[in-house]
């Protein structure tokens, strides 16, 4: 079969189309046909090895050589113990737990690692939703737990998991502000964002507006600025930002979120916890009303080409990779 390796770490260039045997699902897994599959940020640091801690998982070298984690496809076969799906049933889900392989033909995964996709959704729809759509879904519902009618702030919102957050909080009845690049706002406006901040002119957290939830992929600035920001009672729910900005969210927000008092504000880091309420996903897909959107689809062997383009940081939604026609 053909897949995306990789060896070493470096750019896009590092990147290899090769032909090796087919995985071989064991007692409990499924081997799946893989139609489509999308980058997120982890394949990208995986990748570069940047930032430091993600060479947990090989110091020198990358120790799982075919990248991907979203998938999307048929099941080919399933193991003598599995007995969730059966041969021909179509699926998704995110496969990192399993140790990535998802920019391939084949896959293989644990069975709770997959879900029945909708058939009224795309091989590169479902593939776009899984790690995306549930970072969102866990930081503003579950860990967020946005009430109607309260203001959520969604920073870094022009990529997956802020088109999807978006349409999850309107979903939910929150008052939505997002923040990215000028070139992205009117998409954000499309989907229904009440207010838009271009962060090349404002910096949110002083401008003398308060949240009552702050859902940041990007953070990276100092913790009293998020504070700051925060209604009483308001919380800040960090999913993505720089090395040293998670840093002192480990150290220092259980410090700067102590208290249960009515009115304390509180600083978090969402732990992700793979695909917990991908079933809700299906069903708010089915129901319209949270729809991927998809910016570009590269086939297989341009894989080079849509990381360089995802590096570029100027998509909007998902990057999809067309894995077989």
């Amino acid at each position: 079969m053909n897949a995306i390796y990789y060896d070493q770490y470096g750019p896009p260039d590092v990147l290899q189309m090769r032909e090796i045997e087919r995985p071989v699902p064991s007692d409990d897994e499924v081997l799946i046909r893989v139609y489509a599959a999308s980058i997120n940020s982890w394949d990208w640091d995986m990748i570069r090895g940047k930032p430091a801690f993600v060479r947990m998982w090989g110091l020198f070298k990358p120790k799982h050589k075919i990248p991907g984690s979203d998938i999307a496809g048929r099941i080919e076969s399933v193991g003598r113990r599995a007995k969730k799906f059966k041969p021909g049933d179509d699926v998704y889900g995110d496969i990192v737990e399993h140790g990535w392989g998802g920019f391939a033909e084949y896959a293989c995964a644990k069975e709770n690692q997959l879900v029945l996709k909708p058939a009224s959704m795309s091989y590169e729809q479902a593939a776009a939703i899984p790690q995306a759509g549930l970072l969102a879904l866990q930081g503003i519902r579950d860990c967020g737990k946005l009430q109607k009618g309260q203001h959520i702030l969604l920073n870094g919102a022009g990529g997956g998991v802020g088109t999807l957050g978006l349409q999850i909080a309107k979903m939910l009845g929150g008052e939505v502000t997002v923040v990215d690049s000028a070139d992205k706002l009117e998409m954000l406006k499309s989907l229904g964002a009440h207010h838009v901040i271009d962060y090349h002119k404002e910096d949110y957290t002083n401008i003398g507006q308060a949240y009552d939830i702050i859902v940041d992929v990007v953070a990276s600035r100092p913790l009293s600025s998020y504070k700051r920001a925060l209604a009483p009672g308001g919380i800040f729910v960090m999913i993505g930002g720089s090395t040293l900005t998670i840093l002192k969210m480990m150290v220092m927000s259980p410090i700067i979120s102590k208290g249960n008092r009515p009115g304390d504000k509180r600083l978090t880091i969402m732990g992700y916890k793979p695909n917990q309420g991908l079933d809700d996903m299906s069903t708010y897909f089915q129901q319209g009303k949270v729809i991927p959107v998809i910016d570009k689809v590269f086939p297989l062997a341009e894989t080079r080409e849509a990381f360089k383009y995802f590096a570029s940081g100027t998509f909007k939604g998902k990057v999809v990779l067309k894995i077989t026609p």
